[in-house]
Parts: structure tokens; C-alpha cells; sequence
């Protein structure tokens, strides 16, 4: 059995120290059998591991929703739909926030167009509509 200090497999595995002691704290990873002198030894597998959370993170998914996955994976009674439910469900809301997204987009872009950029901040549209001051931004750009 290979094993690993906690600074071998983090640089295996393409993430930090502090990564690898907080995915621990958060119990996606198993705590480490201990030297004698007290340092964390990790077996090989672990590099797997720490990959496989850096990808699904990549892909959007939730520390919570990797523990869920991690379940899923280790439960012999789940299937491949039920690994397909949990990528739809993302799937679903990435396109609620890249919609939520584009009327943020749009409403900044409105905003930009209101201001000339000349002149002093007090006489500016858009600090207008964020101070919730239509009215007077209004008055001041036509």
C-alpha cells in the first residue's frame, strides 16, 4: 500500500493543503491515520478522491451534492438514472442562473447606456436607480 503525506497528495491530486484539510473537516474525505511523529498519511486512492470533488466543483456541483454523490456511488442499490436525476437537476439550475444572470446583464447594460459618464457623481442615473431615486434620475437625463 502506497502512502502519502498531505503535501504529496494534494499536489497529486492538483489542489492545496488547506484544500485537502478542509475537504476532511467537511467529511468528504476520511481522516488520515497519523504517524508516530503525528503526520497525516493518506493511501494512494485518496488522489481519486480529491479528483473526483475537483471536477464535479468544476462542473458546478455543491460540496453537499458530492457527499450525495459519494452515497451514490457507494450504495449498491443505486443506479445510473439516479446518478442522471442528480446531473439534471443541475443541468436545471444552471439554466435558471444563466437566465437570472442574463436579465442582470441586460438591466447593467440599460444602466450603462443612462449615463453619459460626464459630470458628477450626484447627477448619475445609475447611482439614481440604485439609491431607489428614479424619479430625480429621470429629471436630471430625460
Amino acid at each position: 500500500m502506497n502512502e502519502l503525506t498531505i503535501g504529496k497528495l494534494a499536489k497529486k491530486a492538483g489542489v492545496t493543503i488547506d484544500t485537502v484539510r478542509f475537504y476532511e473537516r467537511r467529511g468528504l474525505i476520511n481522516e488520515p491515520a497519523r504517524t508516530q511523529s503525528n503526520y497525516r498519511i493518506y493511501p494512494e486512492e485518496e488522489v481519486a478522491h480529491l479528483r473526483f470533488i475537483k471536477k464535479a466543483k468544476e462542473l458546478g456541483f455543491s460540496l453537499n451534492e458530492i457527499k450525495q454523490l459519494f452515497k451514490l456511488q457507494d450504495d449498491p442499490k443505486a443506479s445510473k438514472s439516479d446518478v442522471k436525476e442528480w446531473t439534471e437537476i443541475k443541468i436545471w439550475e444552471i439554466r435558471r442562473r444563466i437566465e437570472d444572470l442574463s436579465k442582470i446583464l441586460s438591466a447593467l447594460e440599460q444602466l450603462t447606456v443612462s449615463c453619459d459618464g460626464h459630470g458628477p457623481v450626484s447627477e448619475c442615473p445609475i447611482i439614481g436607480v440604485l439609491s431607489g431615486d428614479l424619479e430625480e434620475s429621470k429629471q436630471h437625463h430625460p
